[in-house]
């Protein structure tokens, strides 16, 4: 697997001889599988290894397009520990290799449409709706390379090392000489010197370094024009054949640039994903699954947090992280109560909005119309104040409805706790 971006910060602060935590806060990012993180590589004239890939066992068909010494035939899903894995079928690994072309297609048909369990997986595995076939490259030498948005430096960094295809962090803690750390100008980007003494240090050679250092610009040029805020390459290698090739990659973007980037964002699969969490996305609400009873409906992280604590406070447990936003409609406020209520676990609601940019009265209107739509069974707690909150209770008493109205967030959360 390749690393997280804290894994590599990490890097950059034992580079500086600072060893303290990094704490990062739980969000969800864009994850692209393997064939699609080659492919952007690929369109941004980054080498990669060639490779088809299939959806169907006719798809293999397409293998005459390739022209290996020998095939890798691998599962894409998102977990780790593929190699090592078994598909409910009993079959082995998820990742092969062969000379042969009709044992190609048939691993791919051992794999395709059925659930690889890995360490990383749920017990029961995760489907396998795609396998790569690509060519295996011939590996003389491994060197890695990442550029990295790090606020620290207040931008991009690129973090280099000639120790390439192990633990990063490893790396640094015992040989720290091998790791270079170079402050990139968002404006004047990779310089050709800077590209060439990159290659340099990665211990690229005569036409191979020039080579190194093409690439390595031509990453730069990838990481600015996919808003992204990582570009892991690991390893970054050298073959006998005297090419320079990404063999394997890990890619971060800047979920706020998702206008910008719309066609790689919809590249995103949502197999493994929560699907309480992808149908929120689709609304705009930001959602996160939990374990406990009750759940939450807020506006605002701070507020989210707040809301969390209290009703651990009072001696129950969150079933969720339900962020509305600022500028939520009542349509938006039916979706989260379906996805509230989708969840089993979930014995009382909890609605704890304070309205600055958001209406109170939008809310209450959205909160009358869910219980109806939905027939809300389980015990609804609202607690509301700011913009409009006047006209907004006066909603909620006319509905009819049993909710309870809550004075304050204290309060609130005493009657969430006592109504389960």
């Amino acid at each position: 697997m390749a690393f997280q971006i804290s894994n590599i910060r990490n890097v950059l602060r034992l580079g500086k001889h600072v060893h303290t935590k990094w704490n990062i806060q739980s969000v969800r990012h864009l994850n692209l599988l393997e064939y699609q993180s080659k492919s952007l590589l690929e369109k941004y004239n980054v080498t990669v290894q060639k490779f088809i890939v299939a959806d169907k066992i006719e798809d293999t068909n397409s293998l005459s397009k390739l022209n290996p010494g020998e095939y890798v035939v691998k599962a894409q899903i998102l977990a780790g520990g593929r190699g090592l894995g078994v598909f409910d079928s009993g079959f082995k690994g998820g990742v092969h290799l062969t000379k042969d072309p009709v044992k190609a297609k048939s691993l791919v048909g051992e794999m395709l449409n059925k659930r690889l369990i890995t360490k990383q997986t749920p017990k029961d595995g995760i489907p396998v709706n795609h396998v790569m076939v690509a060519e295996s490259v011939d590996i003389l030498r491994e060197t890695y390379l990442c550029i990295l948005m790090d606020r620290e430096y207040n931008g991009p960094v690129i973090i280099a090392s000639p120790a390439g295809g192990m633990d990063i962090e490893d790396v640094a803690h015992k040989t720290p000489e091998l790791i270079k750390t170079l402050p990139v100008d968002i404006f004047e980007g990779v310089t050709d010197q800077m590209a060439n003494d990159l290659a340099e240090f990665l211990l690229f050679k005569g036409e191979l370094k020039k080579k190194a250092a093409q690439e390595i610009k031509n990453l730069w040029e990838m990481f600015l024009k996919v808003d992204a805020v990582q570009v892991e390459i690991n390893p970054f290698v050298e073959t006998p054949q005297g090419q320079v090739v990404s063999v394997d990659a890990k890619i971060g973007f800047d979920d706020n640039a998702k206008f910008r980037q719309q066609e790689i964002f919809n590249m995103e699969d949502t197999t493994e994903c929560d699907p309480r969490e992808v149908e929120a996305n689709k609304y705009n609400l930001n959602y996160i699954g939990m374990d406990g009873n009750i759940g939450c409906l807020v506006n605002g992280a701070g507020l989210a947090m707040a809301t969390m604590d209290i009703i651990q406070l009072y001696g129950a447990s969150p079933a969720n992280f339900l962020d509305v936003g600022g500028t939520v409609q009542e349509q938006q406020v039916l979706q989260a109560f379906q996805i509230l209520t989708s969840d089993k676990n979930v014995k009382a609601i909890l609605v704890n909005v304070f309205g600055g940019i958001v209406n109170c009265a939008t809310i209450a209107s959205g909160i009358v119309g869910a219980c109806k739509r939905i027939e809300l069974k389980v015990p609804l707690i609202v607690r509301l104040e700011g913009t409009n909150v006047d006209a907004a209770k006066q909603i909620l008493k006319d509905s009819g409805l049993p909710i309870q109205s809550a004075s304050d967030l204290d309060d609130a959360a005493k009657k969430a706790v006592a109504s389960i």
